[in-house]
């Protein structure tokens, strides 16, 4: 074998060893961590459910929903809910929005 042969050999061997693992500084629980978060997101692997399982949405309503979306005429959502205007009380109608004398005055200087 000619000594650029060898060289090559050698130089090629010494490379393969550089793409080695080693696994000689890890300790035994290396990973724990993220196997304990990974199996912590798992709801219940082994779920059993109990009766017909309902489908999440209705095809023809979707459809529906689409051609609206499509044709822009989506139907909006009602304004009635927890933060609307109609159920937030105003002052006039006798309630206080905090904070203010029990007696309904809006002196604050203490002196009546």
């Amino acid at each position: 074998m000619s000594p650029t042969n060898c060289l090559a050999l050698a130089l090629g061997a010494l490379l393969l060893c550089g793409c080695t693992q080693s696994e000689l500084r890890l300790n035994d629980d290396f990973g724990r961590a993220i196997r304990q978060d990974t199996a912590a997101q798992v709801a219940d692997p082994d779920a059993q459910y109990q009766g017909t399982i309902t489908p999440g949405s209705n095809g023809a309503r979707v459809g529906l929903a689409q051609k609206r979306y499509e044709h822009d005429s989506v139907i909006q959502p009602s304004r009635n809910g927890a933060s609307s205007p109609q159920s937030i009380a105003s002052p006039a109608q006798g309630q206080q929005t905090g904070g203010g004398s029990d007696s309904g005055s809006s002196d604050t200087s203490g002196s009546k």
